[in-house]
């Protein structure tokens, strides 16, 4: 398993317009092979959020980097003005993992 987080940091006052534009957004992931999950995170400050993908493979996340899917998904609408700066990106390799009632695996 792999996984591709990037943290945002929104400008004040501008969380429910950065959240309304993922919630409608076309993301296209599941055209994707590979793809496993996201999950888009709101911290405990009004202005830290966090894309969560989950990947079977790293190079199942490569390839939808260089995918049109990735191109259309992107391509969708500017986050100038709603986010802080840029996100920083954060990707994972798997060591060790469990799912409810089940063992844990690594």
């Amino acid at each position: 398993m792999f996984v591709a987080m990037n943290r945002f940091t929104t400008a004040p006052g501008k969380g429910e317009e950065f959240e309304r534009i993922w919630r409608e957004r076309e993301t296209y992931l599941d055209q994707v092979p590979g793809f496993v999950r996201f999950a888009l995170l709101r911290g405990d400050s009004a202005t830290e959020y966090i894309s969560h993908s989950t990947w079977e493979t790293r190079q199942a996340f490569e390839d939808w980097t260089n995918s049109e899917a990735f191109r259309k998904g992107h391509a969708q609408g500017s986050l100038m003005g709603i986010l802080a700066g840029p996100p920083q990106i954060g990707l994972y390799d798997a060591v060790l993992t469990q799912e409810a009632g089940g063992p844990s695996r690594g």
